[in-house]
């Protein structure tokens, strides 16, 4: 733990800094570079992630804090888009992601210094930076460390070729894929995933069958990011993966996919032993948008875990189907307050004039989060005994700002 907090502080001075200037942001130089990541030499795996991601991505650009709050009174929709492994948030450009750099070039050179340290944390996140960059040469040096001898610089080359997101890169990594070591093969995948290119599906494909519960995670998550109908079979193939980390993730990527095929393989996945799959295939199957997928949901509303109860309540609002109505307004009545919650605003993401008379119900409930959910979700349908209950509303249950419709989106 002091580890963690050292580097974190480490991470937080210079950033804070540069915050504070405006509106030119400060870039720190060599020096700085070169000490932060001699702490960082010390530091355990989960501080170097947080430092990777911090320094790849210091202005936290396209990351979903930066999403606008909501104006209801209503939860966000749960769960949050499967976490991308290695993640730091991209800002993307047509033509593929834009290179930034919040480095002098004296910085990268002292980044470029350390891809070979004896430090796993000091190279990858070296490596990770150059990478994001897109720094002259950086694809032939990562190259170069991926036919390295080590099986720790054939991963940092993993690495850096995964942030630089360069076509050439399609061919090594795909190869990096039959790698001895698991940890090259997880970050080729990755790689994979970040060049999208349909050509790799076979090779990633492949990769399913991995003997590395982790490989063949980070596999699923490329098909998926991949966003093609060729990649439906074989993760409809992982759905039924012995780890269920690579089950929830092929779930994940099924939705993504927006292809209502995936309906009857996401409907078999809600009744899978583990409550994070089952949790995953309710969000996929409400990002697939489907009147077909009301009926699976409406049956996960009974699901004994409360989070699969609130995620199908939450998915049963994105589809937007009044077919949903009875069974969210059962779900008015669930045990839990987020399920509560989450059922009268998807009745609120529905508009559906069936919806008023359970929703005014709800306007009793004990919980004042369920009361102020339902008189939002009253003001988003068009109906005079709508309007009616949102005018005598209590008055802390009642809506801070004018009736307004909203549409959420993941």
């Amino acid at each position: 733990m002091p580890n963690r907090l050292v580097a974190l502080l480490i991470l937080a001075v210079p950033l804070a800094a540069s915050a504070q200037v405006a509106p030119r942001r400060t870039q720190l130089d060599s020096a700085n570079v070169a000490d932060l990541l001699n702490r960082l030499r010390s530091a355990d795996s989960v501080v170097c992630q947080l430092a990777g991601n911090t320094l790849v991505n210091p202005w936290n650009v396209g990351s979903l804090g930066d999403e606008m709050p909501l104006v209801t009174p209503m939860p966000r929709p749960m769960p949050r888009p499967m976490p991308m492994p290695f993640a730091a948030p991209v800002m993307s450009r047509p033509g593929g992601r834009m290179h930034f750099s919040y480095y002098e070039a004296s910085a990268l050179g002292a980044f470029r210094a350390v891809l070979r340290d004896q430090s796993r944390c000091v190279r990858n996140v070296a490596a990770r930076v150059l990478g994001r960059a897109g720094t002259a040469g950086a694809y032939e040096a990562f190259a170069s460390l991926l036919r390295d001898p080590s099986a720790g610089l054939r991963e940092t080359g993993a690495l850096g070729l995964a942030e630089l997101d360069d076509s050439r890169a399609a061919r090594p990594l795909s190869d990096a894929l039959k790698d001895r070591e698991a940890t090259v093969r997880a970050a080729a995948a990755v790689g994979l995933g970040r060049l999208e290119d349909a050509s790799t599906i076979g090779a990633l494909a492949g990769a399913l069958d991995d003997a590395s519960p982790l490989v063949r995670r980070n596999a699923v998550w490329a098909l998926g990011a991949i966003e093609s109908r060729q990649v439906r079979e074989p993760l409809a193939r992982a759905l039924k993966d012995a780890d269920p980390d690579v089950r929830a993730t092929a779930a994940w990527a099924l939705g993504k996919l927006e292809d209502s095929t995936a309906i009857g393989p996401l409907g078999d996945a809600l009744k899978d032993r583990d409550a994070n799959v089952r949790q995953a295939a309710a969000f996929a199957l409400g990002q697939l948008e489907s009147k077909s997928s009301v009926a699976p949901l409406a049956t996960a509303l009974k699901d004994a875990d409360p989070d699969v109860r609130q995620t199908a309540a939450w998915a049963l609002g994105q589809v937007e189907s009044a077919d949903a109505v009875p069974a969210l307004a059962g779900a008015l009545h669930d045990s839990e307050v987020d399920v509560r919650v989450a059922a009268a605003w998807a009745l609120g993401q529905i508009e559906s004039s069936r919806g008023v008379e359970p929703l005014k119900e709800a306007m009793r409930d004990e919980v004042q989060e369920v009361r102020r959910a339902a008189v939002w979700a009253l003001s988003q349908i068009d109906d005079p005994r709508a309007e009616d209950a949102v005018a005598n509303a209590a008055e802390g249950d009642r809506l801070r700002r004018p009736r307004t419709r909203v549409r959420v989106r993941p």
